[in-house]
């Protein structure tokens, strides 16, 4: 009898191991199939209004950071290839001494982009947090995402789950070291299973506010 409980517990366990496995990389692995027809490079994306850039941390002099200047730079190339007209600049800035939108802002500003053409987002303190604000507060429908390909999929994922119909553009300019990468991609999993909680389970509120349409020039 006792060997008999042993054994169903003992593939109780293993089951439940094989489940948690599933949930763990399920999701990451829908997302990948997900955004596989919306992942476009700049010259083949077709254009929209507004690219939303996502932040990516800051440097202790509060620059952007090596991968956070990349997804700038890409969004760069978009608006002067005429792929969009105005840019979404999404990052955090809880604290008084880190600004991720301003930082990026300013370093848009220094590779030529007017000031006019950047719209800048203080509370897009997660992905999630972003996609839901562009279409809250800043009235936006259709957008282009501009990240690195191991974000992407999760962002256009949350992006059309909360009602943002969006495509993507791979930020690629830089080389990045292997090891980050991997960091990076262990993040991602666990990063993309909250998502789905997010979606359809929690459904969290971001910070919001006043709505702030962006208004195109003509």
């Amino acid at each position: 009898m006792f060997k008999k409980i042993i054994k169903f517990f003992w593939k109780l366990l293993k089951y439940l191991f094989l489940l948690g496995l599933l949930a763990f990389f399920l999701p990451r692995l829908i997302t990948s199939l997900y955004g596989f027809t919306r992942i476009y490079k700049v010259d083949n994306v077709p254009a929209e209004s507004v690219a939303v850039v996502f932040g990516a941390g800051l440097r202790r002099d509060g620059t952007p950071t090596a991968i956070l200047r990349d997804r700038v730079e890409t969004a760069a190339q978009l608006y002067f290839s005429g792929k969009v007209k105005k840019l979404l600049m999404s990052g955090d800035n809880r604290f008084e001494n880190y600004n991720e939108p301003g930082a990026m802002r300013d370093y848009a500003v220094s590779l030529g982009i007017p000031t006019d053409a950047i719209v800048m987002d203080f509370a897009g303190r997660r992905t999630y947090d972003t996609c839901y604000r562009a279409k809250a507060i800043f009235g936006l429908d259709n957008v282009i995402l501009v990240t690195q390909k191991f974000h992407l999929t999760r962002a256009l994922f949350l992006c059309n789950a909360l009602g943002l119909q969006a495509s993507g553009v791979e930020a690629n300019n830089a080389q990045y070291r292997k090891l980050s990468l991997l960091i990076w991609n262990i993040r991602e999993q666990l990063a993309t299973v909250t998502a789905f909680v997010d979606v359809y389970i929690s459904r969290p509120l971001p910070v919001l506010g006043k709505p702030q349409p962006i208004i195109l020039n003509s």
